[in-house]
This record gives C-alpha cells, sequence and structure tokens, in this order.
C-alpha cells in the first residue's frame, strides 16, 4: 500500500532523506523511531506529495505520488502533531466539511457514527471544535480517515502531548483501524507507544533507516536500548 523506492530528498549539500526503501502492507502498523532531523516528516512528506523528492518513488497503492497526486491523495488520510480544525464548527460540521472535500456525502446519522467509531464520546459532536482537547481533535481526524475510506494513514507525532489515557485511547483506534485493512505509517518519538501498537518499527539516523525491527521479536526496554544506541 505504501512503497518507498530509493527515497531521496537532499537540500543543497544537506540529505534529509537518502535511499529510503519501504513497503508497508494493507493492516500493517509501521512506527518510524528517530531524533528530530532524522528524515521521519520528510518520509511522510514525500507520501503525501508535500516536497518532491531529489530521486527515487513513493507510491501509494501502486501509483507514483509524483505523478498522480491527486489520484494518490484519494487514498490517504493524514493526522499531523496538531489536527487543523475549524474552531468555530462543531465536531459533526468539520467532520462533514472535511468529508465533501474528499467528494463524499453522508447524512448527519452516518456522521455521528463515524465520530463515535473513532471514540468520541456523543456529548462533544455538537460541541464547538475550539473548546475540544487535543485527544478529541484527534479523534475528528480519525474520524475524517474513517469517512473518507482512507487506504492509508500517515502520522506525524499523533500522541505527543496527549495524557496516558488519551494516548492510549489513540493507540486502540489505530489497531482497529489496522484489523480493517488500513496501511498506518507513524513517525514518533515515543518508543513504548511504538512497541505497544505497531507491527515493525524503523529507527532512523541522519536520514538513513538504520534498523527494521518486528515488533513481536523485541522487548520494549530492549527497544529502548537499541534506539538509543543507534542514534
Amino acid at each position: 500500500m505504501l512503497t518507498a523506492t530509493n527515497l531521496t530528498k537532499k537540500y543543497g549539500e544537506n540529505t534529509a532523506l537518502n535511499s529510503l526503501n519501504l513497503n508497508i502492507e494493507p493492516g500493517e502498523i509501521f512506527a518510524l523511531l528517530g531524533q528530530n532531523g532524522a528524515g521521519k516528516t520528510t518520509t511522510i512528506n514525500c507520501f503525501l506529495g508535500f516536497i518532491e523528492p531529489s530521486s527515487g518513488t513513493a507510491n501509494i497503492n501502486g501509483v507514483s505520488v509524483k505523478d498522480h497526486a491527486l489520484e494518490t491523495k484519494k487514498h490517504l488520510a493524514y493526522i499531523p502533531e496538531t489536527v487543523m480544525l475549524y474552531p468555530n464548527l462543531t465536531g459533526v460540521e468539520n467532520l462533514e466539511f472535511f468529508s465533501s472535500l474528499a467528494g463524499f456525502s453522508y447524512s448527519k446519522e452516518e456522521l455521528t457514527s463515524f465520530l463515535s467509531k473513532a471514540g468520541l464520546q456523543s456529548t462533544a459532536h455538537q460541541q464547538r471544535v475550539g473548546g475540544y482537547s487535543k485527544g478529541m481533535r484527534q479523534k475528528v481526524g480519525i474520524a475524517i480517515a474513517i469517512a473518507k475510506k482512507a487506504k492509508a494513514l500517515l502520522l506525524d507525532e499523533p500522541t505527543s502531548g496527549l495524557d496516558p489515557k488519551a494516548s492510549n485511547e489513540f493507540s486502540e483506534i489505530l489497531k482497529e483501524l489496522s484489523a480493517n485493512g488500513t496501511a498506518i505509517l507513524m513517525a514518533t518519538h515515543d518508543i513504548f507507544r511504538a512497541k505497544e501498537v505497531a507491527n515493525r518499527i524503523g529507527i532512523m539516523k541522519e536520514g538513513n533507516l538504520v534498523s527494521i525491527i518486528n515488533a513481536k521479536d523485541i522487548s520494549a526496554n530492549e527497544l529502548e536500548q537499541l534506539y538509543l544506541q543507534t542514534v
């Protein structure tokens, strides 16, 4: 579903991403770990089409992002560290607006169903988003992904700033999406959350993907030690 082949991004003499090769299957959660500047966000931005690679390709569902940007975006949903929503609109209204941009039209009942599936409490559906917590905004972002019928979900530091309860709720929702066949690429600093939610974990350093680990084959403490040794 998500494939990078020799994906490279250079800014002058600086190499932000160096010949990345990565394949993420439908239903797989892949977590990218690494320090700031390691290349995690650059990787995600290449898949989103926000930046053009210097060489190599990023494909979504077998389609080149560079050559068919609009087509690939139909398969994607993106949740950044801070989900940008319209504060004066309610959760339902935001969901209706963003799903309509993707070409979908839903009834109010369907929209509230998506918000509930994303874990947003029903009492918040008709409240203005300006009063939402970060965790609640993340859930609207998940609901947008569900409404768009996204085949791939890209996440950049999704649990940053969430309290442990909200972070755990978010992880459970990701597992449900994965079980329904969504491919998920998550850039994070949260080693223990990566171990808990991901099928595979990649460690990046200075634009290079230096390790790929099956999450079931390593403990959280072992992963932390490997990460510290690597970076």
